[in-house]
């Protein structure tokens, strides 16, 4: 039953959303801004339980047209995309009670792109931005909402407004920061699906999911593919340049050898079974890296 249920909701997949948190709180300790650790502690539960509630509901919908089988009655996976679902949504709106509108607005937004990631008559997955929204919604949003409820109020923007005007005052260089702090998960967050994309490029056209690598085709993707990891690399030596991190991250460069490596294996091949695995080992590389450096930079500080 429980390993059903793990199978189900691909428990091993959920390193994109648990890596990201992790990193953002890292670098909140680097920074020693306290943590409100009862809002974080209810992000995490509340973005690690709609994290499974989207799997489930795109390997229920999968399962419609691939041939596969679901570990229980399709009537009992459905009740269990209900259940996650509809405690994910109770503590997000609890979150936002506690918080703001923002938060709400945000987490609202995250709601519906993961429930219409595979749902729906025009699914994300089956079109060509889905690497774009995979890699924000996971890369940026986790960091940006994590920083914004634990940071003081009106650290990113101020909002202002009367029956005549709104004023919309933003504060550039922190918000700056979390793009840039967000560029890493980011990139190697839409890598994953890319290469998932690119691997299964021939079997989607004949289903008719037109995903990115149908529109870039397969030399262009594959350049993308490498251009996203170099780009984790120069979004570090940029954070480090404006001292937003201090130089111990650039030992994080080091880490381009093994993740060359793996990007060469697959330029070779593009085999689900055998290269796929690439973009999962660059993922866990960089970001491992890049949070251990991160939290040592926090102990040295």
């Amino acid at each position: 039953m429980i390993k059903g249920f793990l199978n189900y909701v691909e428990i091993m997949t959920k390193i994109t959303s648990t890596f990201a948190f992790l990193l953002t709180i890292v670098f909140l300790y680097y920074l020693k801004q306290p943590i409100n650790w009862t809002l974080t502690g209810l992000f995490f539960v509340i973005m690690f339980l709609f994290d499974l509630t989207t799997t489930a509901i795109n390997n229920y919908i999968d399962t419609k047209h691939n041939g596969k089988t679901l570990p229980f009655r399709r009537s009992a996976a459905l009740a269990i995309i209900f259940v996650l679902l509809g405690i994910s949504v109770f503590l997000g709106l609890y979150l936002a009670y506690l918080t703001d509108f923002i938060v709400l607005l945000l987490g609202g937004l995250c709601f519906l792109c993961g429930i219409f990631y595979t749902f729906g008559p025009l699914p994300i997955s089956r079109q060509p931005w889905g690497e774009v929204l995979s890699g924000v919604f996971y890369g940026f949003f986790i960091p940006f909402l994590l920083m914004y409820i634990n940071m003081p109020e009106g650290n990113y923007f101020s909002l202002e407004g009367n029956l005549n005007t709104i004023t919309l005052q933003l504060q550039v260089f922190p918000i700056l920061t979390v793009i840039l702090l967000a560029v890493v998960p980011t990139c190697t967050t839409a890598n994953i699906m890319l290469a998932n994309n690119i691997c299964d490029l021939e079997q989607d056209i004949l289903v008719k999911r037109y995903t990115l690598p149908y529109y870039l085709g397969k030399k262009m993707s594959l350049y993308l593919f490498a251009a996203l990891y170099y780009c984790t690399y120069l979004a570090v030596l940029f954070m480090v340049l404006m001292k937003i991190l201090p130089p111990i991250l650039l030992i994080s460069l080091v880490s381009i050898i093994p993740v060359q490596k793996n990007i060469n294996r697959f330029f070779e091949k593009q085999i689900k079974e055998v290269t796929f695995i690439t973009s999962i080992k660059n993922y866990i590389t960089i970001m491992s890296t890049n949070t251990l450096l991160v939290f040592i930079a926090g102990l040295m500080r």
